[in-house]
């Protein structure tokens, strides 16, 4: 049954018309809500010319959005302000905050068994705000709230094929943790097929995977930051969740969520899908030396940001 109805909560930004543009090139998805503060009509009008079967509607200003939640399985969020150069993700927290928690505020009460799909940065902060604000409406279920970290997956299995002269389709690379700076671990031990970098490059490579989304916002000079290649990501992370929703067995993508894996409450790794979401949690698995230092130096600055959204949600009114 493909039947996914799914809304895209800032769906005329940089990330949100391409990202709506995938998702309505699906044969997965029957049902396209497009909602935004501006532009939606025309997103929606020019979308749904396209001859794929998903029906798409646009919805303008919050007096429409619940409107635009009735019915909807999968709720992808990139509403926000994008990064600019010399901003850090957390610079963000301020705006996207709000917009986060009013729009997952919504869904709270609109469509509450929902799968919601966050990538509005600070990510490290943006979920725990969602799971917050599910708890205060009474609806909270932590395997079906997402922070997209997929774009880091992506990008690290391009950059490992490009060094090792690999099909980038076939490299499969985890990457856990957070979605900023030191907090994104790649594990590359755990890469398949098995790749071999020397300690010097290794660090080099895991820098840049960690500072690609900066190498982005810098190549951009002030006009945004990583939208595209958002969108391929949040796109292949929105088709694995409904392929394991129509009972697809064995999909696993990594996602930031609530975890018992570590110390940190919320923790990226590895998730096996399934019909209601997360349904098993595969952990951190074996790791090296390198990746187990990395995971001790993120922690501080994980539980801080994770600290500063759930403060933030407590005294949203």
């Amino acid at each position: 049954q493909n039947n996914a109805k799914v809304a895209v909560l800032g769906a005329s930004g940089g990330i949100g018309q391409p990202l709506s543009l995938l998702l309505k090139n699906s044969p997965l998805v029957s049902r396209l809500s497009l909602y935004d503060i501006a532009h939606t009509p025309g997103v929606a009008a020019d979308l749904s010319h396209i001859e794929t079967r998903a029906q798409v509607k646009g919805f303008l200003g919050p007096e429409q959005l619940p409107e635009c939640l009735k019915g909807c399985n999968v709720v992808v969020i990139p509403a926000g302000v994008p990064r600019k150069p010399g901003m850090t993700r957390d610079d963000l927290f301020n705006t996207n905050a709000s917009i986060v928690a009013n729009l997952t505020s919504a869904c709270a009460k609109h469509c509450p068994e929902a799968m919601i799909c966050i990538i509005s940065n600070p990510v490290n902060s943006t979920i725990p705000i969602t799971s917050e604000i599910f708890k205060k409406h009474g609806v909270y279920n932590p395997n079906k709230i997402f922070g997209v970290t997929t774009l880091d997956i992506v990008r690290a299995n391009t950059f490992v094929a490009e060094l090792k002269g690999l099909d980038p389709a076939r490299v499969s690379v985890p990457v856990i943790g957070g979605h900023a700076g030191k907090t994104i671990i790649p594990l590359i031990s755990q890469c398949t097929p098995k790749v071999d970098f020397p300690q010097d490059q290794l660090q080099k490579l895991t820098g840049r995977i960690q500072e690609a989304g900066t190498e982005v916002v810098q190549a951009k000079a002030g006009a945004g930051s990583a939208t595209l290649s958002m969108a391929y990501a949040g796109a292949r992370f929105v088709f694995s969740l409904v392929d394991a929703m129509n009972g697809k067995e064995g999909v696993i993508e990594c996602s930031f969520v609530r975890s018992e894996e570590t110390e940190s409450p919320y923790f990226s790794t590895p998730l096996l899908l399934g019909k209601n979401g997360i349904e098993k949690n595969l952990g951190v698995g074996k790791i090296s030396p390198f990746e187990e230092k990395m995971i001790a130096e993120a922690m501080s600055e994980l539980k801080a940001s994770i600290k500063k959204g759930e403060e933030f949600a407590k005294n949203f009114k």
